[in-house]
């Protein structure tokens, strides 16, 4: 009777491991296949490119490195004695145009008094003279307010609550208008940008559950799926020169499968998280089961 009970054993034990390979195996398919899940994650935001308005000498930095600021905060400062005279100037100028133009008008007013004294030809001149000096006023109305804009735009300001990071910025630089002096990372936007294979955005939508692990941090973070890429660059197609698509002859047997950008946003972040741009996320949608 042994020799059968060792053989019914081995025959039991063979089939369990044969159910729990085929049971793994279907689970690891299930998890690596179908699941909504990579590793390919990576918190992103949107970055402010601070950059001046008009050109000069930095002649104040009211911020260091990757300082916390809110909007209207003061940056830095350009060159804003150089501008202030520009807008007394336009002050001068103002005043020069009004008194010209007074002096046509009282001109043309005794032109009026004097009646058939004074030539028809003389009077027209004099008329024209009050046009000229009434567009020159106007001209230098809009310096003037041009002035006074320049003058407010040498001191930069931030327009989001975020970070300044990469700043390479001292008194005494000079900047050019258009150029980057700093970068602002935008706080409101902070988010988790995770890259799923293509098919498994069948068990992804938007507002569902998402966790969130950060790599070298052992907080599980929470968040919902607010935004899924509408497009991604298509490798296999470029535009010839006569605008008609050139399209790559050749096809894999093996194909990958594309990496579709969904968005996460984070919710009830713990302050004790960094949530530094660059930084690698497992990005994990919960199943259907366990939604809310």
């Amino acid at each position: 009777m042994k020799p059968i009970y060792a053989a019914i054993l081995r025959s039991a034990t063979t089939i369990v491991i044969v159910i729990l390979a085929i049971f793994v195996a279907m689970w690891l398919w299930h998890r690596y296949e179908i699941d909504p899940w990579t590793r390919d994650g990576h918190i992103r935001a949107d970055v402010v490119r601070v950059t001046p308005d008009v050109a000069g000498l930095v002649t104040q930095v009211m911020v260091h490195d990757n300082q916390t600021v809110n909007p209207g905060d003061v940056l830095f400062v350009v060159d804003r004695p150089r501008y202030a005279l520009t807008l007394a100037q336009s002050d001068a100028a103002i005043a020069s145009a009004r008194a010209t133009l007074a002096q046509h008008r009282r001109v043309a007013q005794r032109d009026v008094a004097l009646g058939d004294l004074v030539a028809k030809e003389t009077h027209e001149e004099n008329v024209a003279a009050i046009a000229t000096a009434a567009a020159t006023l106007a001209q230098a109305e809009s310096s003037r307010a041009t002035a006074a804009l320049n003058l407010e735009r040498t001191t930069v300001r931030a327009s989001v609550r975020g970070t300044v990071t990469n700043l390479d910025l001292h008194p005494g630089d000079y900047i050019a208008a258009g150029a980057q002096a700093m970068a602002l990372i935008d706080a409101n936007s902070l988010r988790v940008e995770g890259y799923f294979e293509e098919t498994k955005l069948a068990g992804i939508r938007l507002g569902d559950p998402v966790t969130v692990h950060l790599m070298g941090d052992p907080t599980t973070l929470h968040g919902r799926v607010f935004s899924i890429a509408a497009g991604i660059n298509d490798s296999e197609r470029s535009n010839s020169s006569n605008l008609l698509p050139t399209v790559n002859p050749t096809f894999n047997w093996v194909r990958l499968a594309q990496r579709i950008p969904v968005q996460v946003k984070l919710e009830n972040v713990p302050p004790s998280v960094a949530l530094i741009i660059g930084r690698t996320a497992t990005v994990t949608v919960l199943p259907h089961a366990v939604r809310p």
